[in-house]
């Protein structure tokens, strides 16, 4: 069985931290231009929001596991150094950061869908279920969100900018995406305790080589996807497919799917 995550975990930041960056925190050079607050000063402006939500989500493109999102609100102080889009930087590197940005953050939050839900509702809605399981969890409801990507799949009642590479471009989403990997992954590696032959602590439930010989091998576990595309590869185990119906004729997500010949 499925062990669901905690709906969402949220922190909020401690009253009279120092603003800006731990003192123990060490100076690293940056390849990349860092993350700015363009976005949310330009919320703060047009829209007179004054609590604003960075979200980003992890998760979308693995077979196995829940879609993850986090939601952060960091307000205008300068962020660690070497905050960026958590794909730029190297595991050692997340989660040193990690540490800095939980202490740093005004407050976050992580709102998961299982594997479960992703089969039932389809992978936009399961995103959405996420989001707003995380932006309910902060102790204030925020003003406006600023979501990671060019398509909105949180939609009314919530105020949205879509920022297309947000998570480079925008503090509040590039600690969203930090957060969100670095805690998702550990939850993969939890998971994979009991299947150690299909490498979750290394590939946390996305394709990867050790994965794809253990599904061929033993098939899905109750942590898989199991509407998803790579199960057509795999015929011993295409039984436990799971279709859905489409009253309205249109087709299955398939988007952020990789089918098994990755």
């Amino acid at each position: 069985m499925w062990r669901a995550p905690a709906a969402f975990h949220a922190r909020v930041g401690k009253p009279g931290c120092r603003e800006g960056i731990p003192a123990a925190y060490p100076k690293v050079a940056m390849p990349y231009e860092p993350p700015t607050h363009t976005v949310e000063r330009s919320l703060r402006a047009t829209t007179g929001a004054k609590v604003i939500a960075g979200v980003d989500e992890v998760g979308r493109g693995a077979w196995a596991g829940p879609v993850t999102v986090c939601a952060a609100v960091t307000g205008l102080r300068r962020p660690p150094v070497g905050l960026t889009d958590s794909k730029l930087l190297s595991v050692k590197r997340r989660n040193e950061l990690v540490v800095a940005l939980e202490e740093w953050v005004t407050s976050y939050a992580l709102g998961h869908a299982s594997p479960g839900e992703i089969d039932d509702l389809g992978m936009t809605a399961a995103l959405r279920l996420a989001a707003v399981r995380a932006l309910d969890a902060l102790p204030i409801r925020p003003d406006a969100v600023i979501l990671d990507g060019k398509h909105d799949y949180l939609g009314t009642p919530w105020k949205v900018r879509t920022v297309i590479k947000g998570d480079r471009s925008c503090v509040a989403v590039a600690a969203a995406s930090v957060i969100a990997k670095v805690r998702r992954d550990k939850m993969m590696a939890e998971l994979g305790i009991d299947h150690a032959d299909f490498g979750f602590a290394d590939n946390a439930g996305y394709p990867s080589p050790v994965h794809k010989a253990a599904l061929a091998e033993r098939g899905p576990t109750p942590y898989h996807r199991l509407s998803w595309a790579y199960l057509d590869a795999l015929p011993q185990w295409r039984h436990l497919k799971k279709t859905r119906s489409w009253a309205d004729g249109s087709v299955p997500e398939i988007e952020g799917q990789l089918g098994f010949d990755f």
